[in-house]
């Protein structure tokens, strides 16, 4: 590969790279504001001047072509001059509001005014002033004070979102961003520009003054929102999730996620209509009541009816892992072939960026671990009929509202003699159960869940639950910090008392005279790594963050879309 020198070390280049790009390649970080490695390059902040030998002006790094034998200098005394001198441009307007900024803590400008800068101003003039608090759409809030006219958003919406909604106006120290006449920001990805934005120009009015990011704990994680599975980062304070925002993966998502995903996929999580017990029905009430009663009462109810009566459910919401020992538990120890998933698809919600139609993040994984009908057992839809004609009496259904996806379901599942399932939320569907036990969000337990592509990764807790860490509940309190969390008492962090729908399923099989051996979501995987070809290899260090593709050779050719 060719090579040329930067700042004194020789690096490797691809052909037709720029400096930035080859720097950035080689672990070297150029400063700069508008240059971002998904968009176009457009120039405009100067930040990345850099002197090359041979040529007699300082060049920008994000548009020069890297040659070979090029001598470059990103530290020389005179690209730094030149770059104060940007810095000290782009702060001349620019407001002193850091300590209400919810950029503060991520800002570049911040960060390259510290770095850069001058540390004093030379203006002595009136700053010029710009509209605050614009609403550029339902989701996006503009401060132009704040703007450095990067471009960035604009190339975004452009480029990405196939959806050009915004514009610079005017012109010199006057310009800024509006969005077309009659236009407005409200295209799918629009809170992109809020995390692309290096400054706090852009911010979103969901997350908007709600902490300072330094504040939070950030755990790596996946959205929930449909089967793409896109990489994300959960932001938690005190034990609630706060913001979710797209971490980089280019097998999946690239720097990206819908605003769907972003805005509706978390909230549940910190709701007031939680589970936060199991629960029994008596009298038509639903009653709380402790898990060994509840363990008790679902044992003797599930042995009160043949194995034929008694139908499955499992969820494209949940864990492989969930789902699993699910399987495993509808056919060793209830005996029943009935065992199936609901799709839940939505073809006006796909597009050509991001978006699928099916709108579950695990479809694939919940088919490839077992949840699908033995030979002789029913289908979905069989389960359905069978529930109507008084065929199947008990039916066990985990992690999904099936009730809002589809209502009509109500007039069915009110003719069983018996419904338990696992819920994290009190909703449409628990309305109707007999036994509901408390389920842990996706925020809340160690997991797997696979993409439409067949491509496996990691779910990880970033919120507690008094069972996920039950066997250390003696621990002062002051360690709970590493969690963003602090509580006044061990009462307080023990209300939200749900668990995995897997150590649900472990319990309850101990109540029906039957033990499952498992004593963590790892122990499951490792279970499913050895019964299933297709997953056959994988544990959780080689899934990694990345994730890693399943071995799809043992699958004959189905398809999960």
């Amino acid at each position: 590969m060719p090579k040329f020198v930067l700042d004194g070390k020789e690096i490797e280049f691809e052909q037709g790279q720029t400096i930035i790009q080859a720097a950035k390649n080689n672990g070297i970080t150029i400063p700069h504001f508008c240059w971002h490695e998904s968009l176009s390059v457009s120039g405009n902040c100067r930040v990345c001047l850099v002197e090359i030998e041979k040529i007699p002006k300082l060049a920008i790094a994000c548009s020069t072509i890297a040659s070979e034998g090029m001598v470059v200098y990103s530290a020389s005394e005179k690209a730094l001059n030149a770059r104060n001198a940007v810095m000290e441009f782009e702060l001349v307007n620019h407001p002193l509001d850091c300590p209400i900024c919810d950029e503060a803590g991520e800002c570049k400008l911040q960060e390259y005014a510290y770095s850069h800068g001058t540390g004093e101003s030379r203006f002595n003039e009136l700053k010029t002033h710009k509209e605050k608090r614009v609403p550029l759409g339902p989701l996006v809030m503009f401060d132009g004070d704040r703007c450095i006219s990067c471009s960035r958003c604009i190339r975004f919406c452009d480029e990405i979102a196939k959806d050009p909604q915004l514009t610079f106006i005017k012109r010199g120290d006057r310009v800024t961003i509006v969005t077309y006449p009659g236009k407005q920001l409200d295209n799918p990805y629009s809170m992109n520009v809020t995390d692309i934005c290096p400054v706090g120009a852009l911010t979103s009015r969901d997350f908007r003054f709600k902490a300072r990011v330094w504040e939070l704990s950030s755990t790596k994680s996946i959205c929930q929102g449909c089967s793409r599975g896109c990489n994300i980062n959960l932001e938690v304070r005190n034990n609630q999730v706060l913001r979710l925002t797209p971490r980089l993966n280019d097998e999946v998502n690239s720097f990206w996620m819908c605003d769907h995903g972003r805005v509706n996929t978390y909230k549940f999580i910190n709701s007031e209509d939680r589970v936060d017990s199991p629960y029994l029905r008596r009298q038509g009430e639903l009653i709380r009541i402790g898990w060994d009663e509840a363990f008790a009462a679902a044992s003797s109810e599930l042995k009160s009816y043949s194995k034929n009566e008694i139908a499955f459910i499992g969820s494209a919401f949940t864990t492989c892992e969930d789902n699993y020992v699910f399987a495993k538990f509808a056919s060793a120890i209830v005996g029943s072939k009935h065992i199936d998933f609901m799709p839940h698809l939505n073809p006006a919600f796909a597009d050509n960026i991001l978006r699928k139609e099916n709108v579950t993040p695990n479809s694939f994984g919940a088919k490839s671990v077992g949840i699908s009908p033995a030979k002789g057992g029913l289908n979905i839809d069989g389960i359905i009929k069978g529930i109507n004609e008084g065929q199947i009496k008990a039916l066990y259904l985990i992690e999904d509202d099936l009730l809002s996806f589809n209502p009509e379901l109500e007039n069915v599942f009110s003719k069983l003699d018996l419904f338990i399932m696992h819920s994290s939320n009190f909703n449409k569907t628990s309305s109707l159960a007999d036994i509901i036990f408390p389920a842990s969000t996706y925020a809340e337990k160690h997991g797997t869940v696979v993409n439409f592509e067949g491509r496996i990764q990691r779910l990880r807790p970033a919120v507690t639950t008094f069972d996920q860490d039950r066997a250390l509940e003696g621990m002062p309190l002051s360690r709970w910090d590493k969690f963003g969390t602090k509580f006044d008492s061990w009462a307080e962090r023990n209300k939200r008392d749900a668990r995995s729908s897997w150590r649900i399923l472990v319990g309850l099989s101990g109540a029906m005279g039957h033990k499952f051996k498992y004593a963590a979501a790892e122990e499951v995987f490792s279970d499913i790594s050895k019964s299933i070809s297709a997953f056959a290899g994988l544990n959780y260090a080689l899934i990694g963050d990345q994730g890693a593709k399943l071995k799809l050779e043992s699958f004959s050719k189905q398809e999960i879309s």
